[in-house]
């Protein structure tokens, strides 16, 4: 079709509005829940114009964007009110118009109030393909769509001109990684490096970090244990007119071992609770002034009606009231209802750190010396403040920096020794499985050190994917050895998944040739040629009883002797071993 004929189909389109906004769900992949939506445009499906691109192409070729920008922002604002969707919308908007004077200022926010929405559900999404040369201008335009009530996502991050300047510049709310990045990222090691590094970068800016182009199980498992929140792909749903309210698939949640669990025992809000005595609802201004300034150390003191937190009074806040001129004078008699924060964060002693920390970086203007309350069965049990949980987590990351192991950075002997010991001294009902991968000897000596390297990384990802859980507990002993600690009763289920899984999957480590050989040449331990099948896995499965195991030596003992039995077997095995005493014991019998 000439342009000619595609400016005249533009032209109909935009005079008939007949553009047809769909919804492409985004999705809590910590709640398995609808995050949002994105706001995607389509022409009519007999138009030559029925795509975006090709439609937003002929717009710019005919100085029309703008035109057909708005009214796409209007078209989809308006669907999305009309279908009460409960979530986020997220919006385009080009980098161009954005920074372009004669852009009308105020549109999005009118229809926005007109139609009834919240401006803070609404997320203008800027695309990075698009150069933003003035970054001063371009912080001043977000902070006025900021400032309006909007959230600021970035479009594309790791594809385009601007890259990291300008989300430094911008600060966005969200930033949407793009879908390169994520196609097969279970099978790339490069693209996993890089992906850890943004994660790593939105942590420490405070952006939510949403993964693009989700299509398969094997990627989602994989960006979740990167720790990525938010995702978006044809796994969950297609673009559609009216989306579905129900996730497509099942299982989004994942309750396995986010960041690896070096947190799992005892590190919960109570490890950072402090004994400070709460105060009545009717006691007076002045009376909580005369305790703030005879306690320096104090930033907050909670109150407490029949063993209940009802709010909070912070010492900056009431201070800075009694040091204007007639602060004091007005409110030294009153109550201490009258002031105090009725919303103060509560969270219970039993909830994981990580989750306090993540409570507090969503909520809305925290600073670093606040403090929150702290419950047991709802009562009041102590504060907890933002600079101890901060100091909490610091710790926890360097102590799993310090016993990770480095290729996998699953948990090594120290964290799985201490899961042990904890759970012989609680009498838990457990079992420990111990992987190890056959022939793994000759393939590293074959290919060499970095192809043993991605075998070892995928056992490692292919393990958490299967078989971490709420209760369990994935780590790497070092080599070729996998030690999994199991609390949950399907133990055998995700084992077999796991193995199913790497028997379909090896193939991709080896060379053509040796696919059709079954196998790869090789020496011997004696040193004598031979020839060796392909990769397998050997699992020997223990169930310890905590009346017999005195500590982790014991358990290890087992743990060592049954995997002598399945490697017996020389195949690849999940073999329950029937073993319940420690050799050591054995030979004292």
């Amino acid at each position: 079709m000439t342009d000619d004929a595609l400016a005249e189909e533009l032209d109909r389109l935009l005079e008939s509005r007949l553009l047809f906004p769909h919804f492409q769900p985004l999705v809590d992949l910590e709640r398995g829940e609808i995050y949002g939506y994105e706001a995607l445009i389509r022409g009519p499906s007999d138009s030559p114009l029925a795509f975006p691109d090709r439609l937003f192409a002929t717009a710019r070729a005919c100085g029309r964007l703008q035109e057909l920008e708005l009214c796409c922002r209007y078209l989809s604002i308006q669907r999305f009110a009309e279908l009460q969707l409960d979530a986020r919308l997220f919006l385009n908007v080009s980098a161009d118009l954005l920074l372009n004077p004669d852009y009308p200022s105020g549109t999005t926010l009118a229809l926005v109030n007109k139609l009834g929405l919240a401006p803070e559900s609404i997320v203008i999404e800027l695309s990075e393909q698009q150069p933003f040369h003035d970054y001063a201008l371009t912080r001043q335009v977000v902070n006025h769509y900021r400032r309006m009530g909007f959230k600021v996502a970035l479009d594309d991050i790791g594809s385009g001109y601007s890259g990291l300047r300008l989300w430094l510049e911008m600060t966005p709310d969200y930033v949407k990684l793009d879908k390169h990045f994520i196609h097969q990222l279970e099978r790339n090691p490069l693209k996993r490096e890089f992906v850890k590094a943004i994660v790593s970068i939105a942590e420490g800016v405070g952006s939510k970090l949403i993964a693009e182009g989700i299509e398969t199980l094997d990627e989602l498992r994989t960006i979740q244990q990167m720790g990525i929140a938010v995702g978006q792909g044809f796994l969950f749903g297609r673009p559609q007119q009216v989306p579905e309210l129900q996730l497509a698939i099942e299982h989004i949640r994942y309750d396995g071992q986010q960041r690896q669990a070096v947190m799992r025992s005892g590190e919960r809000a109570g490890g950072v609770r402090r004994a400070i005595q709460p105060v009545l609802p009717d006691v007076l201004l002045g009376s909580v002034a005369q305790l703030f300034q005879d306690a320096p150390e104090l930033t907050a003191l909670p109150v407490v009606e029949r063993g209940m937190p009802v709010g909070i009074v912070k010492r900056a806040a009431l201070l800075e009231t009694f040091s204007t001129q007639y602060g004091r004078a007005l409110y030294e008699n009153k109550p201490v209802r009258r002031f105090m924060d009725r919303e103060p964060l509560i969270v219970d002693a039993t909830l994981p750190l990580e989750q306090v920390s993540q409570a507090l970086t969503e909520a809305e203007q925290v600073d670093i010396g606040d403090s929150f309350i702290i419950t047991e069965d709802g009562y009041y049990a102590g504060l907890g403040s933002v600079r101890d949980v901060l100091r909490k987590m610091t710790e926890l990351q360097v102590q799993h920096a310090r016993y990770a192991n480095p290729l996998t950075q699953l948990p090594g002997n120290v964290v799985l020794n201490q899961e042990v010991d904890g759970l012989l001294r609680t009498g838990a009902d457990f079992r420990v499985a111990y992987c190890d991968l056959n022939n793994f000897k000759p393939f590293n000596d074959y290919y060499g050190f970095a192809r043993g390297d991605q075998v070892i990384q995928f056992v490692g990802e292919l393990m958490v994917r299967h078989c971490a859980g709420r209760s369990n507990l994935v780590g790497h002993i070092g080599g070729d050895d996998f030690i999994i600690i199991f609390r949950e009763n399907d133990w055998r289920r995700r084992l077999q998944k796991a193995l199913d899984e790497f028997q379909s999957s090896i193939g991709h480590f080896y060379d053509t040739q040796d696919i059709a050989a079954g196998g790869i040449p090789g020496r011997g331990r004696d040193g004598s040629h031979s020839f060796f099948g392909l990769l397998g896995i050997a699992i020997a499965v223990i169930h310890p009883d905590p009346m017999v195991c005195a500590n982790y030596h014991d358990v290890a003992e087992l743990a060592a002797e049954a995997k002598h039995e399945a490697k017996a077997l020389q195949q690849s095995c999940i073999h329950e071993s029937r073993i319940h005493l420690p050799p050591h014991y054995q030979l004292r019998a």
